[in-house]
């Protein structure tokens, strides 16, 4: 079975980033400020954004020192509400202080995603443009089987034309009769894929799908990407163009890309 991406769409070069950063971290305090070769993760981040050809970069935080760590960097900052829940609510927030129009196409890219290929943060804004889906996002072939039964790895399964048909934290799809047998490695010819957490929407879309009631899937896997399936908009997934490296929640995955940058691997 063969699965296609939407081609990228001109159109798709008109784009903004926001980037939600709380400083609150329960694993990484100050998160966003701490420093990878001597630069704050935020201002990598942003740096990602910027090369990447947005029209505008905008960090929404809720903290002054994320705000002065960003002067004279070319991003904008929206300084949002400590109580927001999720990165969503807090760059929905952002969008209304921007002031975007409802077609605005927005890129919600992590705050600890200091190392975001351009390239791929082009081609959500691209999945998004081309498919005229209410949200899109990437992923990539899961690697082995190790990765498949990792519940801190999500999985997805996707429809012929992209669209998304289920997140999971479980192995997805379950390749009954091979793991019958055996479940130390995947089958040959399958198609598991890897989530990765960057997603473009409209501005518009955005505003509603922030002010949806969590959805009970989303409740029971954690994952705030199935509110939207289960309230029947479409999610376009594309596959990366670029590899994502790590992102960095905990002080091990700090000290992981402070040795990227030593060894030249990510700048």
């Amino acid at each position: 079975m063969t699965v296609t991406n939407p081609p990228l769409a001109s159109s798709a070069d008109d784009f903004v980033v926001a980037i939600p950063a709380r400083y609150a971290s329960s694993r990484l305090p100050g998160k966003p400020l701490r420093p990878i070769g001597g630069v704050p993760m935020v201002l990598r981040v942003a740096r990602q954004a910027l090369a990447a050809g947005a029209r505008e970069v905008w960090v929404a935080t809720d903290d002054a020192r994320i705000a002065t760590a960003l002067q004279d960097s070319g991003v904008q900052v929206a300084m949002t509400s400590d109580d927001h829940v999720s990165g969503s609510d807090r760059i929905a927030e952002c969008a209304r202080i921007a002031g975007w129009s409802e077609e605005t196409v927005v890129v919600n890219l992590q705050g600890d995603e200091p190392f975001a290929p351009p390239a791929g943060i082009r081609a959500v804004a691209s999945a998004l443009v081309a498919s005229g889906a209410d949200m899109a996002t990437l992923a990539t072939p899961l690697a082995d089987a190790e990765q498949l039964f990792d519940p801190n790895l999500v999985k997805l399964v996707r429809r012929l034309d992209g669209d998304a048909l289920y997140f999971s934290r479980a192995p997805l799809p379950w390749p009954r009769d091979a793991f019958a047998q055996a479940r130390q490695a995947l089958p040959a010819g399958g198609h598991w894929l890897r989530h990765i957490g960057i997603y473009a929407y409209r501005a518009g879309f955005l505003q509603r799908f922030s002010a949806m009631p969590p959805g009970v899937l989303e409740q029971i896997e954690s994952l705030e990407q199935l509110r939207v399936l289960e309230a029947g908009y479409r999610i376009q997934v594309g596959l990366t163009p670029e590899a994502f490296p790590p992102g960095v929640d905990t002080p091990e995955d700090l000290e992981r890309a402070e040795s990227h940058v030593r060894a030249g691997v990510a700048a």
